[in-house]
C-alpha cells in the first residue's frame, strides 16, 4: 500500500488557471515515482479551494495518510501573472536621495503608474558616508496614505553599501502604519538605484498576494493534518521557506516556470533541450545547458519590467489556452490575435454560472449585426473589499455595477471612458473579463472537455460574425474560427520558442523571427532559393494542453517535441525534487588609502588592514549566508565562498580598488520527522 511509502512528498501549483497537486515518492528508482497526480481550478477569490480540491483529490487515490507526507513544497505562476498583466496592490514608493528625474530611469515612472511616491532627503555615497536624512515629508503623508495602499517600498541611494536610512524609513513606516514595508537593500546587493526601486516596488505590490496564496495553503494544510513544513520554489529554480517567500514574493517570479524546468530535466533526462511550458495564461520559454538552467545575470524580465532578481534565463508571453482572441483592426483580411490578457474562457463561465451566460449569448446571436463587446463578461474576483481601496469615483461606481455573476459587457458600457475604467479595475486584479480563448477553440472542436462545450459554441459562433475589412464575416462556422485560432496558436509558439533561441544566441530574438527570411523557412514556402531554420535540441513541452498545442510544432522549428508522461504537473514535481540555495553579499572597498571599508548585511565596518578586511567579510557572508539557509528551510547546507578583487598597477605596485565576496548556501530542505 501507498502508505507504508515513507517519506512522501507533497508537491503542489497554483497557476492561473488550474492548481496541480502530486503526490511523490523518493522510491522506485532515480526518478522516484508519481504516485498520484490531480487538477483544480485555481480559485483566486479564496486560493485554499483550489488547492483543497487538488490535493484531496492525490490522497484518495493513493490513499495516503495524510501524517505520511513529511514534506509540502508549491510553486506559483501567480506572482509572474501579476506582473504580465499588470496586476498587483496599491504600494507606495518612498525615494530617499533620489530625484522625480530618477523616476524616469529603468521604467520605473511606467511600474509606478498612479501609485504615490514620496521624495526625501538622505541617502549615502559610493563608499557608506551620510547625507544628511529627513523623512518629515513622509511622516507628514504617513496617515493619508496608511489608508489608501496595501504596503510600502523603500529606496535610499547606495542603500547597498549603507542600509541605515532605508531603516530608519522602514521602522518609521512600520510604527505609524503597521503595513508591509519591503526596504531594496534586503533584494538585491547590486547597484543601479532606478532598478532596484522598480524590483522592490513590485516586491511591495506582490505581499498580498503571496501571503494570501501561503495562508490558505498552510490553513489547508492543518485542517488536513499535514504537520509537514511548506516550501516555495524560488524563480531560480531553488527552495525556500513559506515565512522566507512571503518577506521577499518578487523572488517567486518565474517560481512556476523555474519549477518546471527542475521538472522537465527530471523526467526526460535530457541535459540540452529547449523547454516550453504553455499553461493558462503565459508561454515560457528556456533552455536547459549542461542539465542546468541558464540563469540571467542581468535579473529576470518579466511583463516588460526588468528587476534585480536572479532567476531562470527565461522569456515569458502572454500566450495560453486563456488567452484573449481577438482580431486585427483594419485589415482586408484581419489576423487572429492572442493575448497578452488572459480572459475566464467562456466554456468555464458556462459551467459555473449556466443560463446567466448562455441566455445573453443567445441574444446576442439574435442582433442582425455584429458587436465588439459580443460574448465579452465581467465578473468581480472576489478579492478582499480592503485591496479595492484609492478607486477614483468612476472606477467605484463601475465596480459597485459589477457582481460575482457575469454581466454583459453591451449592457455594462455606455462609453469608450467606461471601457477604459473597467480596464484599470482588471489591471488592479479586482475583476475579471470572460470571453472567448483558445480553450474554447479546443472544446468546439472537441479536443477539450472539462467545461461545457456549448457555451464555447456560442462564443465561437459570435466571433465567428464579426467582420473583415470588406464587410464579409471572417469565418463561415464556429469549427473554422476554432481551427483558426489552434493553427495561430500553434504558430505562435513556434515563434516564441524561435525568438528565445536567437536572444540566447545574441541576436534581436523578436527582429529576427519577423524577418522575411525567417517566416519563409517556418511557412515551407516553395521557392528557387529555399531556407529552413532549426534548433539544434529538442523541445521539451510542458503544460496539460502541450500535447494538443504542440502537436504540430516539430516542422516549424525543426527539431522533434517531447512532451512527458506527467507533463501536465511538472511544475507541481519539480517543487518537490529541488533543494534550498540562498547566497550573501559583502564588499570591501578603499575610501581613502589605508582605509578598508566593508559593507555586509545591515553593518558598515572600516579597518586599516586589507587582509583582516577581508576575513572579515568572508566570516560575515558565512554566517549570513548560514542564517539564511536555515531560515530558508534547511539544516544541512553546504557554504561556498568565492572572492573577486578589483585591482590596478600604478609604477609597479599594486592598488586596490574592491572586493566582492559571494557565499552561496545549499542543502535538501528539512523534513517532518
Amino acid at each position: 500500500m501507498t502508505a507504508k511509502l515513507s517519506p512522501l512528498f507533497l508537491g503542489i501549483d497554483t497557476g492561473g488557471t488550474y492548481t496541480d497537486a502530486v503526490l511523490w515518492s523518493e522510491e522506485g528508482g532515480p526518478k522516484g515515482k508519481v504516485l498520484a497526480k490531480a487538477k483544480s481550478l485555481t480559485t483566486r477569490h479564496d486560493l485554499a479551494v483550489g488547492i483543497s480540491g487538488a490535493v484531496d483529490a492525490v490522497l484518495q487515490q493513493s490513499g495516503t495518510d495524510p501524517a505520511a507526507i513529511k514534506l509540502v513544497s508549491m510553486s506559483t505562476t501567480l506572482a509572474t501573472n501579476a506582473l504580465v498583466e499588470g496586476q498587483g496592490g496599491r504600494v507606495a514608493l518612498v525615494m530617499i536621495g533620489f530625484s522625480e528625474a530618477d523616476l524616469a530611469r529603468d521604467g520605473l515612472k511606467t511600474a509606478l503608474g498612479t501609485d504615490p511616491v514620496v521624495f526625501c532627503p538622505g541617502g549615502h555615497d559610493v563608499h557608506g558616508n551620510a547625507a544628511k536624512l529627513d523623512l518629515s515629508g513622509l511622516e507628514a503623508a504617513l496617515p493619508e496614505l496608511g489608508r489608501s495602499v496595501s504596503g510600502f517600498a523603500v529606496c535610499a541611494y547606495f542603500a547597498t553599501r549603507n542600509p541605515a536610512h532605508e531603516l530608519a524609513a522602514r521602522d518609521l513606516i512600520r510604527e505609524k502604519t503597521g503595513l508591509p514595508v519591503t526596504a531594496s537593500h534586503e533584494l538585491s546587493a547590486k547597484l543601479g538605484g532606478p532598478r532596484r526601486a522598480l524590483t522592490t516596488l513590485l516586491n511591495a505590490r506582490l505581499i498580498s498576494m503571496i501571503d494570501r496564496l501561503v495562508a490558505a495553503t498552510e490553513g489547508f494544510l492543518a485542517k488536513r493534518g499535514i504537520a509537514a513544513p511548506l516550501m516555495v520554489v524560488r524563480g531560480d529554480g531553488a527552495l525556500v521557506s513559506a515565512a522566507f517567500a512571503r518577506q521577499r514574493p518578487i523572488e517567486t517570479i518565474l517560481s512556476g516556470p523555474a519549477a518546471s524546468l527542475v521538472g522537465a530535466r527530471h523526467m526526460t533526462g535530457l541535459d540540452d533541450a529547449m523547454v516550453s511550458d504553455i499553461g493558462g495564461t503565459t508561454t515560457d520559454v528556456a533552455v536547459l545547458d549542461g542539465g542546468r538552467p541558464r540563469l540571467d545575470p542581468e535579473g529576470a524580465t518579466v511583463g516588460g519590467f526588468r528587476t534585480m532578481v536572479e532567476a531562470v534565463a527565461m522569456r515569458t508571453f502572454g500566450l495560453g489556452g486563456d488567452s484573449e482572441v481577438a482580431l486585427e483592426d483594419g485589415a482586408l483580411d484581419p489576423k487572429i490575435l492572442l493575448g497578452p490578457r488572459r480572459l475566464v474562457p467562456l466554456a468555464l463561465a458556462g459551467m459555473v454560472h449556466g443560463e446567466a451566460v448562455t441566455a445573453e449569448l443567445e441574444r446576442q446571436l439574435r442582433a442582425p449585426n455584429p458587436s465588439r463587446m459580443d460574448g465579452r463578461f465581467a465578473v468581480r474576483t472576489g478579492v478582499p473589499d480592503r485591496l479595492a481601496a484609492g478607486l477614483t469615483a468612476p472606477e467605484a461606481k463601475l465596480y459597485e455595477a459589477i457582481g460575482a455573476a457575469p454581466l454583459a459587457l453591451d449592457r455594462l458600457l455606455s462609453s469608450n471612458a467606461q471601457n477604459a475604467t473597467l480596464n484599470r479595475l482588471v489591471a488592479r486584479g479586482l475583476v475579471h473579463i470572460c470571453g472567448f480563448t483558445p480553450s474554447d477553440a479546443a472544446h468546439v472542436l472537441g479536443k477539450q472537455s472539462n467545461w461545457d462545450a456549448a457555451t464555447a459554441r456560442l462564443g465561437a459562433e459570435l466571433f465567428a460574425r464579426r467582420r473583415d475589412g470588406r464587410g464579409q464575416a471572417i469565418a463561415a462556422t464556429p469549427e473554422e474560427i476554432s481551427q483558426r485560432v489552434l493553427v495561430t496558436l500553434t504558430r505562435w509558439s513556434a515563434e516564441y520558442i524561435l525568438e528565445t533561441a536567437f536572444a540566447e544566441d545574441g541576436l534581436d530574438g523578436a527582429a529576427t523571427v519577423a524577418h522575411a527570411l525567417v517566416q519563409r523557412a517556418v511557412d515551407g514556402h516553395p521557392g528557387i532559393a529555399r531556407f529552413t531554420v532549426a534548433l539544434d535540441r529538442p523541445v521539451i513541452g510542458l503544460g496539460a494542453s502541450a500535447p494538443l498545442h504542440y502537436a504540430g510544432l516539430p516542422p516549424l522549428v525543426g527539431n522533434g517535441c517531447i512532451v512527458p508522461e506527467d507533463t501536465d504537473v511538472a511544475n507541481a514535481l519539480g517543487a518537490v525534487v529541488g533543494q534550498v540555495r540562498v547566497s550573501a553579499e559583502a564588499r570591501v572597498s578603499q575610501p581613502k588609502e589605508g582605509l578598508f571599508r566593508l559593507a555586509s548585511g545591515q553593518t558598515v565596518r572600516d579597518f586599516t588592514d586589507e587582509a583582516k578586511a577581508i576575513e572579515a567579510a568572508e566570516a560575515d557572508v558565512r554566517a549570513i549566508a548560514a542564517g539564511r539557509a536555515k531560515d530558508a528551510g534547511t539544516d544541512s547546507a553546504e557554504i561556498d565562498v568565492a572572492t573577486e578583487f578589483k585591482v590596478s598597477t600604478i609604477e609597479g605596485q599594486r592598488m586596490f580598488i574592491e572586493a566582492h565576496v559571494v557565499a552561496v548556501a545549499s542543502g535538501r530542505p528539512r523534513i517532518a520527522v
